[in-house]
């Protein structure tokens, strides 16, 4: 749809494209072609849609909201009958389009963060004006940890932040992976706004990382630290999306390649025993021990370790810290920097020379064949 017609139907802006679909084909009566040629796609695409939000009206906030757009929206088209056939109260049809994004956005912080917690369900029942978060004592009585106003909870639904698991006279709802991803961005977005416009602040990725940590024993004593990184992405992934001043890729595709290469050979390399897995000799610093090829448990962990000392020998101090704490530990380009005691966006350029040097080591070594694991 375009401005003029969301602003003459009165639909407020943060309303999912998928509804403004089912409304209009429900309500204004607009045929799927017609509506596939104004958004620019196959009728097929729009069927699915519809018949996705006609499926979800067994959801009670989103049938309710449904309604109340389509009564407020569409006074000239016929009525949206209600899926279980009952009117509801005019104090309790909260109007969708007096919440804004902001507000939405606002209680998402509040409330999709209690819906994570260990067994929060929001429930609501139809005499109630707000939904209410509740969540399971250790006694197994549930405690009333947070309240928000119905009209909210069905942006919620209509967003798919939340989903129906159990109606009856008293309606629970749990949190979805959208909801929570969209929690992800929301979180990400605040602490970027709070540390200024940082270099590739990009809180939308947010909501594809999955934390974690690993235990690096770097000085060699035993003492093991803990450095968390990105279960889902490597910071090489991150850079090879990014582009410079003229467009291109920072890191060009077979330089990730090469990355990533080294990093199957690290995480098989990792199945054999303990004896050969310090890597901490190819970091600055000195030597902190013989490295033993052998010993593994199987012939694929043995090759891995002799490929990635192989590559870190060749690539020598300096190159070999950036590839093995950016490629390997997935530490980022900050904490590399900091670590290493360079000046702050120098370690990118440092592991786009890195990268090319591995790359040239793969194609002289084994030829540039695309995989070494097999």
């Amino acid at each position: 749809m375009t401005t003029t017609e969301e602003s003459r139907n009165g639909l407020p802006a943060w309303l999912p494209d998928s509804v403004r679909l089912y409304l209009s084909h429900v309500e204004k009566g607009m045929s799927l072609r017609e509506l596939a040629r104004l958004e620019g796609c196959h009728a097929s695409t729009i069927l699915r849609q519809v018949r996705r939000f006609e499926s979800r009206r067994d959801d009670p906030l989103v049938d309710e909201a449904l309604l109340s757009l389509a009564q407020l929206t569409y006074t000239d088209a016929p009525t949206l009958a209600r899926k279980d056939n009952t009117e509801m109260t005019a104090a309790l049809r909260p109007d969708p389009t007096l919440s804004d994004e902001a507000t939405i956005e606002r209680e998402a912080r509040r409330i999709l963060r209690r819906l994570c917690e260990p067994g929060a369900m929001l429930a609501i029942a139809a005499e109630m004006e707000r939904a209410v978060v509740l969540r399971d004592l250790p006694g197994g009585k549930p405690a009333r940890i947070a309240v928000v106003d119905r009209v909210i909870a069905q942006a919620f639904a209509l967003k798919d932040w939340i989903s129906c698991r159990g109606s009856g006279r008293v309606t629970t709802y749990e949190i979805t992976a959208t909801g929570r991803a969209a929690l992800k961005r929301l979180l990400a977005a605040d602490e970027h706004a709070r540390a200024g416009f940082a270099e590739a602040a990009t809180p939308f990725a947010e909501q594809h990382r999955v934390w974690g940590e690993r235990e690096i024993d770097e000085d060699g004593d035993g003492a093991a630290r803990r450095v968390r990184y990105n279960l889902a992405e490597s910071p090489v992934a991150a850079l090879g999306r990014r582009r410079d001043k003229d467009g291109k890729p920072f890191l060009t595709p077979d330089l990730v390649a090469a990355a990533e290469r080294l990093r199957e050979d690290f995480e098989l390399a990792q199945m054999g025993t303990r004896v050969a897995q310090n890597w901490d000799r190819f970091l600055t610093g000195g030597d902190r021990g013989g490295f033993v090829p052998a010993g593994g448990p199987a012939e694929g962990p043995r090759g891995a370790r002799e490929r990635v000392a192989a590559a870190l020998r060749d690539l020598g101090p300096g190159l070999g810290d950036m590839v093995l704490r950016c490629c390997c530990y997935l530490e980022g380009l900050e904490t590399a920097e900091r670590r290493m005691g360079w000046a702050a966006r120098s370690g990118k350029i440092v592991l786009r020379i890195a990268l090319q040097r591995l790359k040239r080591h793969y194609d002289e070594t084994y030829g540039g064949s695309d995989s070494l694991i097999g």
